[in-house]
């Protein structure tokens, strides 16, 4: 099996986004040269994640955020020290990585889809990294 493993970083610019990166993983496929096999994309954070949504709306994005905090409230019940408990329990809720299949040298992805790195602790340094194996 070929496998590729590229490393990216973000810097993101407020304490809660989502941020496309869809041509992250476009470039990654490219570079890699796969045609059919899968894409996953992995984010190394404890408060931040990775999640598939529309891109068409940018309300949906905001949508998601402030239905996020109603969930997870940024003031709460929480003992954690540092004072970003929100930020990991909607890491976790969103996931740390997403398995996209590539074909014919794209990915599979809906009309209105897009990945995105999901930030709850910003602004920060951020690294991602899409690993493509072939079939």
């Amino acid at each position: 099996m070929n496998t590729n493993l590229f490393q990216f970083s973000i810097a993101t610019k407020k304490p809660q986004e989502f941020v496309d990166i869809t041509y992250l993983m476009n470039q990654a496929i490219e570079k890699s040269k796969v045609q059919n096999g899968i894409a996953v994309i992995y984010c190394p954070h404890t408060t931040a994640g990775i999640t598939i949504n529309e891109n068409a709306d940018p309300d949906v994005v905001r949508d998601m955020i402030v239905a996020l905090d109603k969930v997870f409230p940024i003031e709460g019940d929480y003992r954690h020290i540092e004072g970003n408990s929100h930020a990991h329990l909607k890491s976790s809720y969103m996931g740390a990585e997403k398995t996209i299949i590539i074909n014919e040298g794209k990915p599979l992805l809906g009309t209105w889809q897009s990945v995105y790195f999901c930030e709850f602790d910003g602004p920060r340094s951020r690294k991602v990294f899409i690993k493509i194996m072939a079939d």
